[in-house]
Parts: C-alpha cells; sequence; structure tokens
C-alpha cells in the first residue's frame, strides 16, 4: 500500500472514531479522501481538507474537526509520519520522514516497467479514440497531422490507466472532395490545367502520371485516394501513429446505415421536410439552428453520414465513450453532432469532443505554410525528416490542446538544455551511460533486497524520489483531464531533477561509499523506468546515446 493509501485510510479511521465517540452521522471512505502535496515542501510532505468538507455535517467548524483529527492521527500515527499540523482555515499537513521515499522507490522498483504508475481509473471502459481523419485528398501535412500526436498518447494514457481503448481513422473517401481529386488527376493525366478549386500539388502530378483507370471523376478520385491513404499510413507510421480500424465513409453510405439513421430520428418526431430537403430538429436538443440532413437534390450531408457513423459507434460496436479529436474549424460541426448522437438514445457524456487550435510553426522569419489545396503546404513528411519523429511528438504534447501556441523550429534543431526534446532524452542518454560505465569497470548492481535505499539522503536524490513517486497520479490525472501534455510536463521535471543529481550526486566514482554506490544504480534504475513509461506513453524514444 503507497503511503498516500495509508494517510487516506488512517484520516478515513479516525473520522469513524471521532463520528462513534460524538454521536454524528460522518463517514469517508478512503478513496474520497482528498491528498495533495502541498505546493511549499515547508507546509510539509501531504495535506488534506478533509475537515474542511466534512465540517458542515459534524456540525462544528472546519478548525475544530481538524483540531479534533489531528488529536487523533498524532495519537497514533501512520508509517513514517513524523507530524501533524493543522494549517490555515481547516487544511491538515502531515510531515513524513524519508523513510516513505524510500519505501516508494523500493515498490517503484518491484514493479517495474509493465506494472508501475497503472491507476485504475477506467475499470475496463470501452473508449474509442477518433482523431486525424483527414481527408484522403493528398498527404498528410503539419495542419491536419499535428493533433496526431495528442490523439495517439491520449489512447495510450487512457490504455495505461484501465481502459480499454481502440484508435480509430475516419477515412472520408466519398462525396464532393473526391470527386474533384479525380478531376484534379484526370486534368494533369491529360496535360490539362487543374480546375478551379481543384488540388495542385505535386503528388497530384506524380498520381497521373501512372493512372490507367477511366475518364470517370469518382473512380479517378477513389483511386487516388486509396494510393494517398497507403502514404498517410505510412507516414503516422514514421511518428509512432497506428490505427486499430480506417472506417470507410464510403462503406457508411453504402451499408444504407444514413437511410436508417434519417428513419429512426424520424421514428422520434425530429425529422420534417421543408424546400424539398429533410431536416433535422436540432434546435430542440441544444443546436443553435435545425439543420440538414438530406438535399434536395437526395445526397445526404456530412452531418448525416456522420450521425450514422456515430449510431454505429455507439449502438453497434458498443463503445461505452467516444473521443473525437477535432481541428478548431470544425466547432460548429460540435452542436449538432452532439445534438444528433443524443437524438439516437445515447446518454449526454458518452460522446467528447475535443478541439484542437492553431498551431503556427516558424523556421526563422518563415512561417510554416497550412494548407492544402494551394500545394505549398508544409508535409509531415518534411516536418519529421527536417526535426525527428521524437521532437515533433514532443513539440505537439508541450501545449495543452485548447491553446494558440507558436513553435520556432530553429530553436529545436539547437543540441542545448534549451531545446525540450534534446534535454529530456539526454537523461536517458546519461542513464545509459551509467550502465555502460558499471559495465566497464566490472561493477554489478546487487540484488535489491540487500541494498540499502535508506542510504539516499541527499537533497537531489530525495528530490528524484518525489518525481517518481508522482507518475501514478500523473498518469491518472492525465487521463480523467484528457491530458498527456501532464505526462510531457512531467517527464521534463524528471529530466531536470535526473540532470541535478548526476552533477551533485557521483555514483561510480573511488570516493563513493559501495552501499550508497549501489543504491544510486538502484535510484537510476528507477529514473529509467519511470523515464520508460512517460516516453513510452508520449510515443517518444529513450536513447540510451546520443
Amino acid at each position: 500500500m503507497s503511503v498516500r493509501d495509508r494517510l487516506a485510510h488512517a484520516v478515513s479511521d479516525v473520522v469513524a472514531a471521532i463520528a462513534v465517540r460524538d454521536g454524528v452521522d460522518l463517514s469517508v471512505d478512503p478513496e474520497a479522501v482528498h491528498l495533495e502535496r502541498p505546493a511549499r515542501r515547508e507546509h510539509g510532505d501531504w495535506s488534506t481538507n478533509v475537515a474542511m468538507v466534512m465540517a458542515k455535517d459534524a456540525g462544528t467548524n472546519p478548525r475544530a474537526l481538524a483540531a479534533s483529527l489531528v488529536e487523533a492521527l498524532a495519537a497514533a500515527p501512520p508509517a513514517h509520519v513524523t507530524s501533524v499540523e493543522i494549517a490555515g482555515p481547516g487544511f491538515i499537513n502531515f510531515r513524513l520522514d524519508d523513510g516513505w521515499l524510500h519505501d516508494s522507490l523500493a515498490d517503484l522498483l518491484a514493479e517495474g516497467e509493465v506494472d508501475y504508475a497503472r491507476p485504475d481509473v477506467g475499470h475496463g471502459e470501452r473508449v474509442q479514440v477518433e482523431f486525424i481523419s483527414a481527408n484522403p485528398t493528398g498527404p498528410i501535412h503539419v495542419g491536419n497531422g499535428w493533433w496526431g500526436s495528442y490523439g495517439d498518447s491520449l489512447a495510450r494514457v487512457l490504455a495505461r490507466a484501465g481502459h480499454r481503448v481502440s484508435r480509430e481513422y475516419y477515412v472520408n473517401d466519398t462525396g464532393g472532395q473526391i470527386r474533384t481529386l479525380g478531376a484534379s488527376v484526370l486534368a494533369r493525366h491529360h496535360g490539362e490545367e487543374v480546375p478551379e478549386g481543384g488540388y495542385q500539388g505535386e503528388y497530384v502530378t506524380e498520381l497521373a502520371a501512372v493512372y490507367d483507370g477511366p475518364d470517370d471523376v469518382t473512380v479517378a478520385g477513389r483511386w487516388a485516394a486509396d494510393r494517398i491513404l497507403d502514404h498517410i499510413r505510412a507516414t503516422l507510421a514514421s511518428v509512432g501513429i497506428v490505427f486499430d480500424e480506417w472506417y470507410s465513409q464510403a462503406s457508411v453510405e453504402e451499408s444504407g446505415a444514413v437511410d436508417e439513421t434519417i428513419d429512426l430520428l424520424a421514428e422520434k418526431g425530429l425529422v420534417f421536410e421543408q424546400d424539398g430537403a429533410t431536416w433535422f430538429r436540432a434546435s430542440e436538443l441544444g443546436d443553435s439552428r435545425d439543420r440538414v440532413l438530406r438535399k434536395s437534390n437526395g445526397d445526404a450531408t456530412y452531418l448525416a453520414g456522420d450521425l450514422a457513423y456515430h449510431r454505429d459507434k455507439f449502438l453497434v460496436r458498443g463503445f461505452d465513450r467516444v473521443i473525437d479529436v477535432f481541428g478548431a474549424d470544425h466547432h460548429g460541426q460540435v452542436a449538432s453532432l452532439v445534438a444528433g448522437v443524443r437524438a439516437l438514445g445515447v446518454e449526454p457524456g458518452r460522446l467528447e469532443v475535443k478541439l484542437g487550435q492553431m498551431v503556427s510553426l516558424v523556421d526563422g522569419d518563415e512561417v510554416v505554410k497550412m494548407g492544402k489545396r494551394a500545394g505549398n503546404a508544409i508535409s509531415l513528411d518534411s516536418l519529421v525528416a527536417d526535426i525527428g519523429p521524437d521532437a515533433t511528438r514532443i513539440l505537439s504534447l508541450m501545449s495543452s490542446l485548447d491553446q494558440a501556441t507558436t513553435f520556432d523550429l530553429a530553436a529545436v534543431r539547437e543540441q542545448s538544455a534549451e531545446n525540450p526534446v534534446f534535454y529530456v532524452q539526454m537523461a536517458s542518454a546519461r542513464i545509459g551511460g551509467v550502465g555502460r560505465k558499471a559495465a566497464e569497470r566490472g561493477v554489478v548492481r546487487a540484488p535489491l533486497a540487500g541494498v540499502d535505499l535508506s542510504l539516499l539522503t541527499h537533497e537531489r536524490e530525495l528530490d528524484l524520489i518525489r518525481c517518481l513517486e508522482e507518475l501514478p497520479e500523473v498518469v491518472a490525472d492525465a487521463a480523467v483531464d484528457r491530458a498527456p501534455t501532464k505526462v510531457t510536463a512531467w517527464v521534463r521535471r524528471l529530466a531536470g531533477c535526473f540532470h541535478g543529481f548526476y552533477h551533485d550526486c557521483p555514483i561510480l566514482a573511488e570516493d563513493v561509499d559501495p552501499g550508497l554506490a549501489q543504491a544510486r544504480l538502484w535510484l537510476v534504475e528507477g529514473t529509467r523506468i519511470g523515464l520508460a513509461i512517460g516516453l513510452g506513453l508520449l510515443g517518444v524514444s529513450a536513447p540510451e546515446a546520443m
């Protein structure tokens, strides 16, 4: 049991004891006891607001209840607790000896890379994460590929936190954009200019050179889309993004699912006809206005297809939760999608839509272009070739999804502490270097059971262990908040703590006591485990040398 769990159980027990003593109906489950690390170390190691939360039920004020709790906790303190104090309006602060950190390091080392930091906040919930889903009308570029790292890392975090996760790419392989792609390929194939509004990129010319099908824009468009999709798969794989499912929009339309979905909404009285078109009464379900499902020419709208697709997600394939990751340009579609899913009988909250805000990349004075049709966008392939897949992923996971951000590629190319990618991976390389140096000197890490971790008393050592101890909570918070950027921030903190330890705490120097050297070797191993977990959640490699 972790020290946090021990403290929570101790608080729960004294609350129950006070309830019996005072004859009040008062209890708190250990899992409901809120514990956090004070922002300032001088305030202790852990703090709880339980007295402030329960004072009203206890029929007293927070400080009075806190005083009773502190008295009971001090009389029989949990393991490693040296003092319990009241702070502010009723917070209870715990001060612990360093043994709790040594115990937490031992737990980490015993559980290892496979089992450490696996908080079960998902309880087996089936979650589908749909992301990128860029039209297969051109190569993935920086604009529509940037948030791929977010979707993939979110899926990794959710899986580690106890969810059953499926990654999905919705392939928009039908409709006007595919016909436009086909018209562009055919025009180039015949040596003609691309029609207005068509696709201008060099990739269109390359596809046209090998096209040998009929002069049919739909056939040519689907042929080209299939080949572009193969390229998209390879590009995403180069940055560690692999999907469990590539779901075809054409398959949705051809299966009759769109008509079935419209009929289902009609049975609920949520469809009406006007001006030859079929409309959805979205305004009755929170949207700003009603929406067209089928145009007067008989074509289904994107919304109709999207509702049929989400009906399949929830009611056919049975996902408990669906998380859609869209670009900011999809903001106007969210309300109608949410309204439609609700109309299909899916409980509110089971669909989550995350919108990625604008990201600007600059290279010195040059702004990286994001557009596709003009043919001058910077492809994701080019960015990866320039700064590497690890840098691409870490950069895209440094800022929150809902914040507009600008990154300078020139700074990323610098091999310095100011480069977050270099700074983090240098910590991994230093860990590898310690292992190589130990092997060169014939130093073997002794079995953990025979090593005295209590020798780790230097402030740098303790700070490093404190950071490692936070990882399970970081993973849980990242999963609950849908924020893999929290893992990025933790990895950077861990790297900073390790660099400080590496600089101030020699490991294999001749004047280091052998027992201390062994304890420090195990601390290095603990850091390797934590860094491997954190970087793995980000989809970033942990190099043993640089």
